[in-house]
């Protein structure tokens, strides 16, 4: 399913390499993933998350709070008879492992441009196929999946439509307008909410929204992990990280599920 990311060239593999025609090979690595992103496609010598957001992440998550996440996900895989589905933006793998267990005849492929979160994922699912490739330029065939699912990672409408078979859905997770409102209040003097807008995907039908609201009354280890792993943690000094901590809030996660189709010829 792989295809070159030079050359666009099927990648076939042969023992530990997959190859093109053009003769470009790409390594399996021990922990069973491939890089797929050559550093024409890469912004900074080690793109992605770093270790230390990856680790918070992959605690919280396994710890298992945002369940009613994966539970909303399942239902609606489940609902269309998914038999492949590209995670992506993968991270740890957190939710293409969940996802697997769930749904064990479901094939996945997941995709990140982060390569420790690749590693550590492959390492944790190797049921689960894993690339490190770029979202923007990705490393698979035309119509390759019949499901996307797309949990705050970036990505482009072409690429989105290119790998997507004709009446395959996309499950995109956004944050819905009071997502995280307690963080955002310990940072900034006036807090803006998420926007409730509908996003427009170019060549793809929005066709369901789902919005998923609860709170979570986190201990200090996981409300650091949740804070860490998200890009408000940054505004947080050590003396008020520890001051908001000590507070133990109760936090507000509010999510948007929507799915969009694309359409039959």
């Amino acid at each position: 399913m792989y295809i070159c990311p030079l050359c666009q060239a099927p990648l076939l593999q042969q023992a530990q390499q997959f190859r093109c025609p053009q003769r470009h090979s790409f390594d399996l690595a021990r922990e069973g993933y491939v890089n797929l992103l050559p550093v024409q496609q890469k912004k900074s010598k080690d793109p992605g998350d770093n270790q230390l957001m990856m680790q918070a992440r992959r605690q919280f998550l396994q710890a298992g709070w945002y369940q009613p996440v994966v539970t909303a996900l399942i239902e609606q895989l489940s609902a269309l008879a998914v038999s492949e589905l590209l995670d992506l933006g993968c991270g740890e793998g957190y939710y293409s492992g969940q996802l697997q267990q769930a749904l064990p005849a479901l094939a996945i492929n997941g995709v990140d441009i982060s390569k420790a979160a690749i590693k550590a994922a492959a390492k944790q699912y190797p049921q689960v196929h894993f690339a490190v490739a770029s979202s923007y330029q990705l490393p698979f065939a035309a119509a390759s999946f019949d499901a996307i699912l797309r949990i705050y990672a970036p990505s482009l409408d072409a690429e989105l439509c290119r790998v997507l078979r004709d009446g395959g859905a996309l499950f995109s997770v956004s944050p819905a307008p009071e997502h995280l409102k307690e963080i955002k209040a310990a940072v900034y003097p006036q807090v803006r909410l998420h926007s409730a807008e509908v996003v427009a995907i170019d060549g793809l039908q929005h066709v369901q929204r789902q919005r998923l609201s609860f709170s979570l009354q986190l201990p200090a280890d996981d409300l650091k992990a949740l804070i860490t792993m998200v890009p408000l943690g940054w505004k947080f000094s050590p003396s008020a990280l520890e001051h908001f901590i000590a507070g133990a809030p109760a936090i507000s996660c509010d999510f948007y599920l929507d799915r969009y189709q694309k359409p039959l010829p």
